[in-house]
């Protein structure tokens, strides 16, 4: 699931900045937002059925073959359309989680560079820039990965018992029952996890990306050269 998502998502990421820059200038702000969101926006529709069969994994103990023949009666009985169960309150998290990281990304970038009087980013300042952007997008969308587990876990419940999934629990009611069952500190559950993985995790993949992309720009200038 990880490796289709990310190269996806750079993948439309770069080439849609470098479209955007070409025809609104370099120093458009608003060109980290818009990539952003319709990067991940295609990545979350291809990778979701994917995501609901890992929740499905994570919520119980199934073998791959239990998993297979489950996802097929599912597919059999509701189409294919069902697979994407859950695709809402993810791009509802996804999509905002993206358009603030990358905006913040470049800003903190930038700034740090000016900072240390550098003309290009290092390693340090890509790995920081990416731990801090990422924590920030984190934090303000925990509340939507909170309810798209919820929902995606009481989806397989439902059809464990075979019972049909009440049609009105949407992001917003499941949302409101959260508040009204645990307060406003229940859409936070989880948030010392996520962004012990959310952090590290964001500053590793870009610094680690920004590192190749210019390994592989310098290989490509030499090549021309030569």
């Amino acid at each position: 699931m990880a490796v289709p998502a990310t190269v996806i998502y750079f993948t439309c990421y770069d080439q849609l900045s470098a479209f955007l820059r070409s025809k609104l200038g370099e120093n458009e702000t608003r060109i980290p937002i818009v990539a952003g969101i319709v990067a991940r926006f295609g990545a979350v529709t291809v990778i979701s059925p994917l995501e609901l069969i890992r929740t499905k994994m994570q919520s119980k103990k199934f073998s791959y073959e239990e998993l297979h023949r489950f996802v097929s009666k599912k597919v059999a009985e509701d189409g294919w359309i069902s697979l994407w169960k859950g695709w809402v309150p993810t791009v509802l998290r996804d999509v905002p989680f993206s358009a603030m990281y990358w905006y913040n990304y470049e800003i903190l970038k930038k700034w740090l560079c000016e900072k240390s009087g550098l003309y290009e980013p290092t390693f340090m300042i890509n790995f920081t820039s990416g731990a801090l952007s990422g924590s920030f997008a984190a934090v303000a969308t925990l509340p939507f990965d909170v309810v798209k587990t919820q929902k995606q876990t009481q989806l397989w419940i439902y059809e464990s018992q075979k019972i049909s999934m009440p049609s009105h629990m949407s992001t917003w009611v499941i949302m409101k029952n959260i508040v009204a069952k645990d307060g406003f500190s229940g859409l936070f559950t989880g948030l010392i996890p996520r962004l012990i993985k959310i952090a590290p995790a964001c500053a590793i993949m870009i610094s680690t990306y920004e590192f190749g992309k210019a390994f592989f720009q310098k290989q490509n200038i030499q090549r021309q050269q030569f």
